[in-house]
């Protein structure tokens, strides 16, 4: 399928602008996107571009990574493209991001996920009137490794906001949800 076929025709320029746009828009997402969003983000950036035109685009992408043996490709999946590793690298990519996994937290970061999960939602006042220390830094290292999260706002004066657990939380500790965690009195 070229280009011709479904939408103008593309100079060389036109065509590696395009393809450029393409892939860093499907590097940087975190999940599928439909063509027509991919379209309509390169669209707003001064480059017209319909659905047709990025599925070519893909296609002419995959065929470069194949010839270059790229460890990747751009893959149809959820109804949209997203940039998938080959299963030959499956092993290594799995390894890497077990380890990233298991990097640890700190004694007060562990602390204070724990009051979290077991308290939430909670403000950070009555995190640290728990802990008996600033919980800021440790805060922002768990919002920043998605274990926690802002949950919303507390009805009460300031309308200070409310922390939770996230489902990087539940996945990281194995637990299919908050109802799993161990009782208090089996910690004890």
């Amino acid at each position: 399928m070229g280009t011709e076929s479904n939408g103008p025709t593309l100079t060389t320029d036109d065509t590696r602008m395009l393809d450029g746009s393409v892939e860093a828009i499907l590097m940087a997402a975190d999940r599928a996107l439909a063509p027509a969003k991919i379209a309509e983000a390169i669209s707003d950036a001064g480059t017209p571009a319909e659905p047709a035109v990025v599925r070519n685009a893909v296609e002419r992408l995959n065929e470069a990574y194949q010839q270059s043996d790229r460890s990747f490709r751009i893959e149809h999946v959820a109804g949209g493209y997203r940039v998938m590793t080959l299963s030959e690298y499956a092993a290594a990519v799995a390894t890497f991001a077990s380890q990233r996994s298991q990097s640890k937290l700190s004694r007060a970061a562990l602390e204070t996920l724990a009051i979290v999960a077991y308290k939430q939602p909670i403000t950070r006042a009555r995190l640290e009137a728990i802990r008996g220390v600033g919980a800021g830094e440790v805060l922002r290292t768990l919002l920043d490794r998605r274990l926690v999260t802002i949950t919303g706002r507390a009805e009460e004066l300031g309308r200070p906001m409310l922390y939770g657990t996230t489902k990087q939380f539940l996945d990281t500790f194995g637990l299919s949800s908050i109802k799993d965690l161990p009782a208090p009195e089996e910690l004890r």
